[in-house]
């Protein structure tokens, strides 16, 4: 099972993983209107890209937009997992060890202790992520099954992470069931919600390149169309 695991099923996910999101952003920038979304980039690239970019670091910073100020506590959790469900899977010591094995390259590593913390603190953030989908009714109305499936794909990882890193009970078996829910992750990121981790970037830049041409720089001002 373990060989399997770490061979044919990780090459398999990791295929799906990688060319299902190529295929989404394809569809996702081909489905732009013309008119609408990309007459204008191609007229004033520069101050597309410059839109862009403020787009997306604003919302990579910790309450640097007025959103996050707003509800600050909910920033702090959602920042909190999203560390560390981007963190831990590239740059855990053990991790990188079997990215070398397979795929030849590793990336920098975390030590242990801070590993540690940063697995705990996601599993705290995404705690509160879920009590604000059971508490606030405005957000349990728009959550079904497969919100709570991905919560609960987003949570296995790191829980069987670190059984196997305390060594609770049996390792192999902890160590089989994060490999296997690492890449069940993988496998569905195309195909639900999870795809945001891509699509993000996709969507933060298109964004801001419509407020940063049509309604900032260029407002009021003729323009192709």
């Amino acid at each position: 099972m373990h060989a399997f695991l770490t061979g044919p099923l990780f090459y398999i996910s990791l295929a799906v993983c990688l060319g299902g999101m190529i295929f989404r952003f394809y569809k996702y920038f081909t489905g732009l209107s013309w008119q609408l979304d990309r007459v204008a980039y191609k007229e004033y690239p520069m101050m597309g890209l410059k839109g862009a970019w403020r787009s997306i670091y604003k919302w990579l910073i910790p309450y640097g937009t007025y959103g996050w100020r707003q509800q600050p506590v909910m920033a702090a959790a959602f920042f909190a997992f999203h560390i560390g469900a981007v963190c831990i899977p590239l740059f855990l010591a053990g991790h990188n060890v079997f990215l070398k094995e397979k795929l030849g390259f590793s990336l920098p590593m975390l030590g242990a202790c801070a590993a540690d913390i940063i697995s705990w603190l996601a599993i705290a953030g995404l705690c509160v992520l879920v009590l604000r989908r059971l508490v606030l009714p405005e957000v349990r109305i728009l959550t079904d099954r497969k919100d709570w499936g991905v919560l609960l794909l987003s949570f296995l990882p790191f829980a069987t992470g670190l059984l196997a890193r305390y060594q609770v009970g049996d390792y192999g078996l902890w160590l089989n069931l994060h490999i296997l829910s690492g890449e069940l992750v993988l496998l569905a990121i195309p195909f639900t919600k999870l795809s945001h981790v891509f699509l993000f970037f996709a969507s933060r830049a298109q964004l801001g390149m419509d407020f940063g041409i049509k309604r900032g720089g260029l407002k009021g001002t003729p323009m192709a169309w």
